[in-house]
């Protein structure tokens, strides 16, 4: 069984005071016609804002004292955009579509309650649905912010559980901080894999992960479906043709060079697994400006009535 978890680095969801306020999930439009108002009066002096972004999308926008900047979009609960000193460390592909009916291409997506191919939809359903917002609060002058997602008739189609998902967000002056913590609210147990599928803005030709060294390998290169096993050997991984491949038991911190002279500590707790990923020619247009770096759980985490697992990722800028 894969361990369950409640403790974190990052201060916990239930160390919100009780008196969170909770907006219920409908849909994107009814957000924005209804909450944008009463969310902007409670949100405006903690450092977050709530406006509207591609496609008409409510999004919310993280602004730290020291002047970085995160958006992250309730449709798919997806962080669009990191920003320190004006420039942006996370990637979305121009083929990105903002239409609240396909999940949002880049920056970093959710993999749940499935990681790649399966039963349901590609990388689950999380991505693809309407997250609410609960809170906004400041720690240490830090903007922070609290998603949540909970099964509805659109998931049960594909995944027949009841859980509630939370996801915060924290901002500081250099560094990016999530804590994803799954619950199941069901009366019988279940099981999923998850993963943050990370788009970094990169040059891929100058792109490397340091860290991985000594990792079992699933390389799904050349066939996905048949993923051979091996070993990483490599000191500095890099990106010269297609790669995908997952990293089982990968360390707690990577450090990326994306590059582009930057440098990017990829810090996590209890995401066990690392993916690495550049499409190459399948995406002819854009795959020279970006790399995948993603934090995940490839085994399943087995969750009993009422029992939660959490995890943290922290991305912080040399």
């Amino acid at each position: 069984m894969a361990r369950v978890s409640i403790a974190s680095p990052i201060p916990t969801i239930n160390s919100y005071p009780s008196h969170i306020r909770r907006v219920n999930r409908c849909s994107v439009m009814a957000v924005a016609s209804l909450k944008i108002e009463s969310v902007k009066k409670e949100t405006s002096s903690r450092g977050v804002r709530v406006t509207e972004g591609e496609g008409n999308l409510s999004k919310l926008v993280l602004t730290s004292p020291h002047g970085s900047e995160a958006e992250l979009y309730l449709f798919g609960g997806c962080i669009t955009s990191w920003k320190v000193s004006n420039k942006d460390l996370l990637f979305v592909r121009p083929d990105a579509v903002f239409n609240g009916q396909k999940p949002i291409s880049g920056g970093i997506p959710h993999c749940f309650p499935q990681f790649g191919p399966g039963p349901m939809q590609q990388h689950g359903f999380a991505r693809n649905m309407n997250w609410s917002f609960v809170d906004s609060k400041d720690v240490e002058g830090n903007p922070v912010v609290t998603l949540e997602l909970k099964d509805d008739p659109y998931s049960r189609s594909m995944w027949d559980f009841s859980f509630q998902a939370l996801y915060k967000v924290i901002l500081d002056a250099k560094s990016l901080s999530t804590e994803l913590v799954i619950t199941n609210t069901d009366n019988k147990p279940f099981s999923f894999t998850t993963a943050l599928h990370t788009y970094f803005r990169a040059s891929v030709t100058g792109a490397s992960v340091t860290g991985l060294k000594g990792c079992k390998t699933l390389n799904k290169d050349p066939d996905p479906k048949n993923p051979l096993e091996g070993k990483e050997e490599r000191d500095d991984v890099t990106f010269p043709g297609f790669v995908d491949c997952i990293y089982l038991d990968a360390p707690n911190e990577l450090l990326l060079d994306n590059g582009l002279g930057d440098k990017i500590s990829i810090q996590n707790w209890n995401w066990t697994d690392a993916v690495l990923w550049n499409p190459h020619l399948h995406m002819e247009a854009c795959y020279k400006h970006f790399v995948c770096v993603e934090n995940a759980k490839i085994g399943k985490v087995q969750l009993e009535p009422e029992q939660s697992w959490t995890a943290t990722q922290r991305l912080i800028v040399g």
